[in-house]
């Protein structure tokens, strides 16, 4: 079975060990992606920051022994969709009021993202936020003097 998919269309998925380990190659993974769409500077920052934040949440609160959690990124014109979805449907993400040492996380993510929200699953949650991006020219610079 393979486990990451990658087309032309600017779509990606994978499915990780609900783990901090997981968590960690899913950001990694996400950076790879992202640099291989184009994607680079503040916007592949944010963005990466936004899976590092979703797939720690999936880890720490969506986990559910012997399950996965999925990342999925989806590539348009002006924004990357990001989607974590994990098996605890009833362990819904909230920002929190008054952040301790470990509440930062979705405020983070409403910074950075233009939207973002939860969706039910027939098992768990998906967690999403779309971020604006900038791909940068395919197409050669001019060079100078020409």
């Amino acid at each position: 079975m393979k486990s990451e998919t990658t087309t032309p269309t600017g779509e990606f998925t994978l499915r990780l060990s609900a783990t901090r380990r997981g968590a960690r190659l899913a950001r990694l993974l996400a950076v790879q992606q992202l640099h291989d769409w184009g994607v680079t500077g503040s916007a592949a920052e944010a963005a990466e920051l936004v899976v590092a934040e979703l797939a720690s949440n999936a880890a720490l609160h969506g986990r559910v022994p012997g399950r996965d959690f999925e990342v999925r990124m989806a590539l348009d014109d002006d924004h990357v969709r990001i989607e974590l979805s994990d098996a605890r449907g009833e362990r819904r993400p909230l920002p929190s009021a008054n952040p301790d040492e470990g509440g930062y996380g979705l405020l983070l993510v409403a910074a950075l993202a233009t939207t973002w929200g939860v969706k039910d699953r027939c098992v768990g949650k998906t967690v999403w936020a779309a971020v604006p991006v900038q791909k940068r020219s395919t197409a050669p610079s001019p060079r100078p003097g020409l």
